[in-house]
Formats: C-alpha cells, sequence, structure tokens
C-alpha cells in the first residue's frame, strides 16, 4: 500500500513579509489621517491665516522693532542673523500646535473611537506627526518669503540651503513626538493651550536672537546647550548668514550639524515608543 502523504499546509507567512505587512498598514493608515488633519485645516480659515500672518508678524517684530538696537557681533545685517532663528523657533513652537490637536481628539472621544476600528496602532501617532510635518514645511515657505523681502539672503548656494531646511524640518518631527505625548497626557485642549508660554524660555534662552556669549555666566552653557542653538548654530553657517560659531564655545556651538543630528536622534528614540506606549494604554 502507498504510505499516506500529510495534508498539504499552507505555506507560513515568514515574520519578514509579515513586518513588511504590518509596516505598510501602518504608513497607509497614517496617510489617511494626514488626509483627515489636513481637511481640517482646510476647513478651519482661521488657523490657515494664522499660518500665513504668523511668519510675517515675527519678522517684523524681532527684525525691525527689536533688531533696530541689537549689534551683530563681528558687523553684518542683524536680519540675516535673525532669520535662522526664526526658523528654528517657529519649528519647535509648533509642538504645542501638535499637543493641542492630539489633546482634542482624546477629550472628543476620537482617540478612543481609533482603538476600536481595525487600523495600525501606531498609524495615529504617524498621522498626527506626519501632517505636523507638511504643516512645518508650509510655514518655512511662508517664512523664507517673508525673510526674502526683509532683506534675508542665502550664501552658500541652494544645496546647502537645502541642508539647512531639511535639519529645520527633521528636528520639528522629532519634536512634534514630544507634542504628541504631551497631548495624550493632558487630555484636554485647553490644558495643553495654557502650556504654550513653557515652550517660549526653550527657544529664547538661546542664540537665536542675541549671541550665547553675551549672557551671564549661569545661562550661558544652557543656551550653548540648548538643542535650539545647535539649530541656529547649523542653519547660520549652511546658509552663510552672520554668528557664526567661533573659539571658545562650547562643543555644540562648535559642530552644530552633528549635535543637531545627535539630538534629533536622541528625542526620537525616546518619544516615539513612549507616545505609541501611552496611546495603547491609556489611563482613565
Amino acid at each position: 500500500m502507498t504510505a499516506l502523504q500529510p495534508p498539504l499546509q499552507p505555506p507560513l507567512e515568514t515574520p519578514a513579509r509579515s513586518a513588511g505587512h504590518r509596516l505598510r498598514w501602518t504608513f497607509v493608515d497614517g496617510w489617511i489621517l494626514v488626509k483627515r488633519i489636513l481637511t481640517h485645516l482646510k476647513h478651519s480659515p482661521g488657523q490657515l491665516i494664522t499660518l500665513l500672518i504668523f511668519p510675517a508678524i515675527m519678522v517684523v517684530l524681532f527684525g525691525y522693532v527689536l533688531g533696530s538696537s541689537i549689534v551683530v557681533p563681528g558687523g553684518g545685517n542683524y536680519r540675516e542673523y535673525l532669520m535662522p532663528g526664526l526658523f528654528v523657533m517657529t519649528g519647535f513652537t509648533g509642538v504645542m500646535a501638535i499637543a493641542g490637536r492630539v489633546a482634542a481628539d482624546v477629550g472628543r472621544g476620537v482617540m478612543d473611537r481609533f482603538r476600536a476600528i481595525p487600523m495600525a496602532r501606531s498609524a495615529v501617532m504617524f498621522g498626527q506627526t506626519g501632517a505636523d510635518l507638511i504643516i512645518g514645511v508650509l510655514s518655512s515657505v511662508v517664512m523664507m518669503a517673508c525673510g526674502f523681502a526683509a532683506g534675508w539672503r542665502i550664501h552658500n548656494g541652494p544645496v546647502r540651503a537645502l541642508e539647512a531646511f531639511a535639519l529645520i524640518v527633521l528636528m520639528r518631527y522629532a519634536v512634534s513626538w514630544l507634542g504628541v505625548c504631551l497631548g495624550l497626557r493632558v487630555k484636554d485642549e485647553e490644558t495643553a493651550a495654557n502650556m504654550v508660554p513653557l515652550i517660549f524660555p526653550l527657544t529664547m534662552i538661546s542664540n537665536s536672537f542675541v549671541p550665547a556669549d553675551r549672557m551671564p555666566s549661569w545661562l550661558r552653557p544652557i543656551a550653548e546647550w540648548n538643542p535650539v542653538s545647535s539649530l541656529v548654530a547649523a542653519c547660520r553657517q549652511l546658509f552663510g548668514n552672520p554668528g557664526q560659531p567661533t573659539r571658545g564655545q562650547a562643543w555644540p556651538l562648535l559642530h552644530p550639524v552633528t549635535a543637531t543630528l545627535l539630538w534629533s536622534v536622541a528625542l526620537l528614540v525616546v518619544f516615539v515608543p513612549a507616545a505609541i506606549r501611552i496611546y495603547r494604554t491609556p489611563k482613565n
């Protein structure tokens, strides 16, 4: 008699294929949520007006009102010195905008509905941060137009300028995950709005508007090791604007591009898993 053959079994899904499928699922669901947030922005003209007007207000306020009494170290146009700081400041203040959006979704029960439907859990976080990344790029374009109108120029060519903007986008994306963590924790849009003033010390205690070496001795190390200062110094170096680092300053200002990359990676390593963990294990 012929030996019985075991029934054919369907091929098992390989771990690589399974991981690839989950990753593709995450990005597809995340893109759907990106479009949801951008659609809400499209139907909120107040937010669009703020996106367009805020950069112009910042350039006029700091460049013309406050900048008239500030001397650039080594000489040069203060508005050229200022613009990298404004680019970075706009990116960092976006952390509170995403915190507010996430907190609003938590307060309205949207996050609970997301948890109840079959979708990748991490897609919600990637959707929020992806939408903020697009908003940040648009904001930088508007800020750049305002800067050109105010006399700011790029002196090291388009490639170096693109590298500077890539660093700005990378850092904004990294800090947006911090915003997601804050929004999930506060769970209330009003509380998130009240936290906005907390971000300004981070941007002000830096070299964005004045050189760090002119600050008091106890405050100078804080400013020099501030990730905002590293990014601003990197942008000035890549744009070729006044105020580039000199000897005697801290390591992050002497190697600003490397320091910015390290800060961005560190923020992503800490806050990406933290945001996903908080979302998956909500507290009542």
